[in-house]
């Protein structure tokens, strides 16, 4: 059932960053309820280009394992039905800008009170405090801001942002390390706390190996393309039939990389003898090997380096990686059943565990599936549920 089983978790997040974390706690065997708003609900449900027989793509991506209801938080009744939610559950979390919740009564301070030993977990743009705190979060911003783009592709080019949402999903990442963290300190104390964290501080996060050349020589790293910035070769290179990776940067698998390239004479080369030297020569060394690499395709290429243990791979399509055997032996593409969408494919548990396995058993719920079912298991009667559903404060 997962190493969380008999956590609950109570979701009001949407889009990407909290249903990221909410999703790796349910996948980790938490039981998560994802708390939608009336009347629209989770905005990527609005993202369904494309879409599966009606259902977003991107919502049920986002939000398998979960179960899922409404409420209308402007109503009291909601409120009220929230709070004594709240009072049995373990963790909320939430990514509405700042002084949103509080305004609905609805703050860690206000629901601390209810539940003293509540984890709250709240995800933003750029955290509770500071000069942008209330500012609002989107990922391609924090990107920029965090200094991602100012690294990320090709010298020379326009700012490229990261392919995949990154400071969303680090933030999610960060957000569940920080819940898991808490719910540790819990066990130990009883205390629970708030858990903040940011789109902002996960892009900066990203910065490790530029933010330390920064500030031991005090130059600011550019973009590098594909290669390092610390060492070489560590890159893309372009093979006769399309490109893959070599990671030659140590002095034996440089040594070896050579062998295989044919190319004896890169050894005694003074532009090229140690790190330092293939890195303040870098451009030259990349078109010097882009040179032999294109006398053989990428799997010749992958066949002969891998023989000589260099450190090597081609550059997958996303379907490609969805077909590779390694793919399926990390259980990495799982099968789901949706009941509108049917069998849809996801993205599996990327943490594997030896005595409490997670899994990805449950597809994403459709709007208000669960709300009945969640009402019931936290005491409330039929005529409670039915009241709540009338008066339009759950769906």
């Amino acid at each position: 059932m997962g190493p969380l089983n008999g956590v609950k978790v109570l979701e009001l997040a949407q889009i990407m960053a909290g249903p990221t974390c909410g999703m790796l706690l349910a996948d980790l065997g938490a039981d998560v309820v994802k708390v939608e708003r009336i009347p629209r609900g989770d905005d990527t449900r609005d993202m369904n280009r494309p879409s599966v027989n009606g259902e977003s793509a991107a919502f049920m991506a986002m939000n398998r394992n979960k179960r899922g209801m409404a409420l209308n938080l402007k109503l009291p009744a909601a409120r009220d039905a929230l709070k004594r939610m709240v009072a049995q559950s373990d963790v909320i979390t939430e990514n509405y800008r700042k002084g949103t919740m509080e305004k609905l009564g609805l703050g860690y301070e206000a629901l601390r009170g209810v539940n003293p030993a509540l984890i709250y977990c709240s995800i933003s743009g750029y955290g509770r405090t500071g000069p942008y705190a209330d500012k609002g979060g989107f990922d391609l911003i924090a990107q920029g801001v965090s200094g991602l783009m100012a690294i990320t592709g090709e010298p020379g080019r326009p700012p490229v942002k990261s392919g995949s949402p990154i400071c969303d999903i680090n933030a999610g990442i960060l957000g569940a390390l920080g819940i898991v963290s808490a719910y540790v300190h819990r066990l130990k104390t009883g205390e629970g706390q708030l858990v903040d964290t940011s789109l902002f501080e996960a892009g900066i996060q990203q910065t490790y190996w530029q933010a330390a050349i920064y500030f031991a020589t005090g130059t600011a790293p550019g973009p590098s393309g594909s290669a390092h910035i610390l060492s070489a070769p560590y890159q893309a290179f372009q093979a006769k039939d399309g490109w893959l990776t070599i990671g030659g940067a140590n002095q034996s698998n440089w040594e070896r990389l050579v062998r295989v390239l044919g190319a004896p004479q890169w050894l005694d080369d003074p532009r090229f003898k140690s790190n330092a030297e293939r890195m303040a020569h870098l451009p030259v060394l990349a078109e010097a090997m882009n040179a032999r690499l294109k006398e053989k395709t990428v799997g010749e290429w992958i066949a002969l380096l891998e023989a000589e243990r260099v450190p090597c791979g081609p550059i997958n399509s996303i379907a490609q990686m969805a077909a590779d055997p390694q793919t399926a032996a990390r259980q990495m593409v799982v099968e789901l059943e949706h009941p509108k969408a049917g069998k849809t494919r996801a993205l599996g548990l990327p943490i594997k565990f030896s005595a409490t396995p997670g899994r990805v058993a449950r597809s994403a719920p459709t709007y208000g599936e669960h709300t009945r079912e969640v009402l019931g298991e936290f005491g409330f009667s039929a005529a409670e549920i039915e009241a709540l559903i009338a008066s339009g404060a759950a769906a």
